[in-house]
């Protein structure tokens, strides 16, 4: 089964404890929904940069990664179908991008 990665995009950090717990909790009950595809549940990311031929952008540039996940799946549509119900995209306002992790060797 192939794995995948999910890097999260955008979304809003929660602006109290309260929230903070909501926000895990969800996320926990999302990563329960999907068993042991999870390979690695991942974590958020700070502020970023992207380096390129032509130099250093700050801040991620255009649609900065806001944090990242691997799970395995049968296939896209499968890792398509979970990741609609992730968390930061029903409740976060985010997206989530997904590609297939191709293994050398």
């Amino acid at each position: 089964m192939p794995n995948y990665l999910l890097a999260y995009h955008g979304g809003t950090a929660p602006q109290s404890p309260e929230e903070g717990a909501k926000a895990m909790a969800a996320w926990n009950a999302w990563f329960g929904s999907i068993g042991v595809n999870v390979v690695d549940g991942g974590n958020p990311v700070g502020a970023s940069s992207t380096v390129s031929g032509d130099g250093v952008t700050d801040n991620g540039g255009a649609n900065p990664v806001s944090g990242y996940s691997i799970i395995s799946a049968d296939d896209m549509a499968g890792v398509i179908e979970i990741s609609q119900a992730c968390p930061i995209v029903t409740a976060h306002g985010g997206s989530v991008e997904v590609a297939e992790i191709m293994p050398i060797g």
